[in-house]
């Protein structure tokens, strides 16, 4: 009797002292919430983290329905997202966790080593077909997308394709990892990631002269950059709140910039 008094009285003063936040959304904002949720909780115990991608439609439909404390997203929440939230009596709240750019990748074979904002258009709304035709090899272009539910489709249809459609048969993937590796693994592939997910396994290509990069974001030289967002329900609280001071403080952005992200500060 003794004993399972001291065991409950236990796990009772364990769950009184911890506090665990979720975290679900954007596979571009992944890198960085799970590094900074590792950190953080090495620092801080008694509060858990839990960490998960899905996409950001995935991670607003979440905070909306009350499953998740923050959002990441990689693009700004949409009117129709807002309706939504207001008629569960949510409101959504954005906290900028770090600046990012959409790079533009082909495999490494190819000798293209920039296109101009028009060609990129060309290509994603199906116009240009062929590699040869703006200087390219002869080859079939294949073109790489993220699907409908991302924020980095919503981002780059707004910047690049100018809420264009995008061709039909482009192949849509979930997420940044799949459009990379499907980039490295196909010779005439192009597709577009965040600057976190960049690697010597695809060719990183300039758009209207310019290379994606922390310096040429925070010149305003490159024209696909955008902020990154993690959204919460109201103003953050408690936990919430020291979690995203801590990413928007010092230590955090210094963890974005060797993530690859482009810093606030």
């Amino acid at each position: 009797m003794k004993k399972h008094i001291i065991t409950t009285l236990f796990l009772a003063m364990s769950l009184a002292a911890s506090a665990q936040i979720i975290m679900e959304g954007s596979t571009t904002v992944l890198p960085l919430a799970q590094r900074t949720a590792e950190v953080f909780m090495n620092n801080n115990s008694k509060i858990s983290i839990s960490v998960r991608g899905g996409g950001s439609g995935v991670g607003m439909n979440s905070l909306i329905a009350g499953t998740a404390d923050i959002a990441n997203s990689s693009r700004a929440i949409k009117d129709g997202e807002l309706q939504k939230a207001a008629g569960k009596n949510i409101s959504p709240k954005a906290t900028v966790a770090a600046m990012d750019a959409i790079a533009l990748i082909v495999n490494p074979q190819n000798k293209i080593s920039g296109l101009t904002k028009e060609q990129v258009k060309d290509i994603y709304v199906g116009k240009t077909k062929n590699w040869k035709e703006i200087g390219g090899n002869d080859a079939n272009i294949v073109a790489v997308s993220r699907d409908s539910s991302s924020g980095t489709f919503e981002a780059f249809n707004e910047l690049a394709l100018e809420k264009t459609r995008v061709r039909k048969d482009a192949l849509m993937q979930a997420s940044n990892r799949g459009v990379a590796g499907l980039v490295a693994a196909t010779p005439g592939a192009i597709g577009y990631v965040g600057l976190g997910y960049l690697s010597n396994k695809t060719k990183t290509i300039s758009v209207d002269g310019v290379m994606p990069s922390v310096q040429t974001v925070l010149q305003n030289k490159y024209l696909y950059s955008r902020p990154l967002f993690m959204y919460t329900n109201g103003e953050p609280k408690g936990e919430v709140k020291q979690y995203l001071d801590f990413v928007t403080g010092k230590q955090g952005q210094k963890i974005a910039q060797e993530l690859g992200y482009v810093p606030l500060q």
